[in-house]
C-alpha cells in the first residue's frame, strides 16, 4: 500500500474517532472540524513522507531534519493542542509559560489522545493508555495548571472507571462551566 495512502487512511481514522468521542460529549462543531489542517499539503504532504504506521510522522521528520514543519503548522492551527497555548508569562520577565485552555479545548484534548492511543495500539488500546502517555511526558510538558489538572482529572477517571461514565462526566462538566 503507498505511504500516501496509508497515511490518508490513518489520519481519516483518527478524525472520525475523534469526531465521535467529541460528539458523545456534546462538541459538535470541534467534532466535525477536528484537526482538518492534517488534509492541506504542508500537513498531508510531509505525514505522507514520513509515514510509520505505529507512531506519528511528525517524529520522524523531526529526527532527520532536527524539527517538524508539519507539527509546527499544525500546533499552530489546532486549539486542541496545548503548544497553541504558550505564549509569554505576563510578568514582563520574557518566560514562557502556558495560557489557560478553555474548557472545550481541553476536552477536545482529551478526545484526542484517547484516539490516537487507540489508532496507534490497535487491539492492544486500555483505557490506561492515555493517562500512562500523559503522566510520562507531564515533567517537560509546559501546561497551564489549571488545564493540566483538569486533563488528568478526565485521564484518571477513564482509567479508573471508563469510557462510559468518563465520557457523561465530561459532557456533564462542559454544560455546567
Amino acid at each position: 500500500m503507498n505511504k500516501w495512502y496509508a497515511h490518508l487512511k490513518t489520519i481519516t481514522r483518527h478524525k472520525l474517532l475523534v469526531m465521535r468521542h467529541c460528539f458523545r460529549i456534546g462538541l459538535y462543531w470541534q467534532g466535525l472540524t477536528h484537526d482538518l489542517s492534517k488534509y492541506s499539503p504542508a500537513e498531508f504532504l510531509v505525514g505522507a513522507k514520513y509515514y510509520q504506521g505505529d507512531r506519528s510522522p511528525n517524529d520522524a521528520e523531526r529526527r532527520e531534519k532536527g524539527y517538524s514543519s508539519a507539527w509546527l503548522h499544525h500546533k499552530g492551527r489546532n486549539k486542541h493542542h496545548l503548544e497553541y497555548w504558550i505564549d509569554y508569562t505576563p510578568g514582563g520577565d520574557h518566560h514562557m509559560g502556558g495560557v489557560e485552555m478553555p474548557v472545550q479545548y481541553v476536552a477536545e484534548m482529551f478526545c484526542d489522545r484517547i484516539a490516537a492511543c487507540k489508532i496507534y495500539h490497535g487491539a492492544a488500546y486500555q483505557d490506561a493508555d492515555p493517562y500512562d502517555y500523559f503522566m510520562r511526558g507531564r515533567s517537560h510538558t509546559i501546561l497551564h495548571q489549571n488545564s493540566a489538572a483538569l486533563l488528568e482529572q478526565m485521564l484518571r477517571m477513564l482509567k479508573e472507571r471508563g469510557e462510559t461514565e468518563t465520557f457523561l462526566w465530561v459532557r456533564r462538566e462542559l454544560l455546567h462551566r
